[in-house]
């Protein structure tokens, strides 16, 4: 069994080299943890086991993969997939997609997606109930560095979408998903704000009659 003597503060960045990032990433006690590492850094987070992060998660996914079905948009998407340029950086959104041409880039079998051999995800989302000043912080640089095209921050507290188009290592707010065309972000935005007040199978129905229609 591995076992590191590392010491860590769960959701802050520590400085830490590449090796002892590894040994922490391979210690079973952090088997359900999710693992950053950027600009000689890294940060851990405990897995979020909250009904509020859970639900908004499942309903950002349907609603995505809904949406891509009924306009014919080639899409795969990852759940809590992990993303790494050896020795440089490495993340593990929440949620990333790989759209339109890229959609068959990563074959079965694959773990770790080595960006080395492999493209970036074109949209990267992370569900933040207690992480939404990194999220808008030091994530938003290591997405950047890391290629994507766009990066989503859904805000469970305060029922928000903060969407970013990310295009040479800077990113900047947008209100319409370029990845996804024509998708308004605003639609989402109602669709967790009515999660709060009915359950999860009429939010579904609004979002099929609100895709339908546009």
């Amino acid at each position: 069994m591995i076992t590191t003597n590392i010491k860590f503060t769960p959701d802050t960045w520590i400085e830490i080299n590449w090796s002892d990032y590894l040994e922490l990433c391979n210690d079973p006690q952090y088997q359900k943890a999710k693992f950053y590492y950027y600009s000689q850094k890294a940060r851990i987070e405990m897995t979020p086991i909250g009904n509020d992060h859970s639900r908004d998660h499942s309903i950002i996914t349907y609603a995505i993969h809904l949406y891509a079905a009924l306009k014919s948009i080639p899409l795969n998407g990852n759940d809590c997939c992990s993303y790494r340029k050896v020795g440089v950086r490495e993340a593990q959104p929440d949620l990333s997609f790989y759209i339109g041409d890229n959609v068959d880039a990563i074959p079965y079998g694959t773990s770790i997606i080595d960006l080395d051999s492999y493209p970036p995800p074109n949209l990267v989302i992370e569900i933040a109930n207690t992480s939404l000043n990194d999220d808008k912080g030091e994530k938003r640089l290591l997405y950047e560095d890391l290629g994507v095209e766009e990066y989503w921050i859904v805000d469970v507290k305060s029922v928000q979408i903060i969407a970013f188009r990310v295009e040479q290592k800077g990113s900047w707010r947008v209100t319409q998903s370029q990845v996804l065309p024509e998708l308004d972000i605003s639609v989402l935005i109602q669709a967790l704000q009515l999660s709060r007040e009915t359950n999860h199978s009429q939010v579904s129905a609004w979002l099929l009659q609100q895709f339908q229609t546009k």
